[in-house]
């Protein structure tokens, strides 16, 4: 494992929690699992983040690892049924918003506003929404960078190398929002997720 002073590290300006046990902690579980980092985060104070390919249940702790690790004060999208008792509270304190699927358009709103509101704002999303092999991403990413005029940093986890590969940070310049996310889904080429079988196209 790298060292601590790595320039995979935060910056400054990224939204970030001055928690340092429990950087201490995701650094730990990274270490015993033979994970790494690779790249770095933009050092601004907002900014939308994705993580693919999302191909297991194993990708949620090794990314919430990650980002205990990283100190990264991200908050993220998660059917309301995950935030009811006894866990409900758990995945709030790690910054989890709770999204009714069948009105998701108010989810985008309200993700928007906070963020502008907000003097530093994270929101990290898996663009595929289900593990399972996708032909097309969600696109709830792209609407919050572009209402709220935020870049995308682009995570990966490649679990052929157990990298967590920060970056490319792009901006959402495209008025066609289907040729957008083509650009950004095509940074992700190669990439091994834990199963093999649902790569990205």
């Amino acid at each position: 494992m790298s060292s601590p002073h790595a320039s995979w590290q935060l910056g400054p300006n990224a939204p970030q929690t001055q928690r340092l046990w429990l950087r201490a902690l995701g650094w730990f579980l990274m270490r015993r699992a033979g994970w790494n980092f690779a790249g770095s985060m933009p050092d601004i104070p907002k900014f939308v983040c994705i993580v693919a390919p999302h191909t297991s249940n194993w990708d949620f702790p090794v990314g919430l690892a990650a980002k205990w690790a990283l100190g990264f004060d991200a908050h993220w999208w998660g059917k309301d049924t995950l935030f009811r008792p006894p866990l409900g509270w758990f995945m709030r304190a790690n910054g989890g918003i709770p999204v009714d699927r069948r009105n998701k358009g108010n989810a985008v709103q309200r993700t928007v506003e906070l963020a502008q509101r907000s003097e530093r704002f994270a929101l990290a999303l898996s663009p595929e929404g289900t593990r399972k092999a996708v032909t097309e991403w969600r696109t709830g990413f792209w609407h919050v960078a572009k209402g709220a005029g935020i870049p995308i940093c682009l995570v990966a986890l490649d679990w052929e190398h157990k990298l967590v590969r920060l970056g490319p940070t792009v901006t959402p310049d495209e008025a066609d929002i289907t040729e957008g996310i083509a650009r950004v889904r095509s940074l992700y080429a190669g990439v091994c997720g834990y199963d093999r079988r649902q790569q990205i196209a």
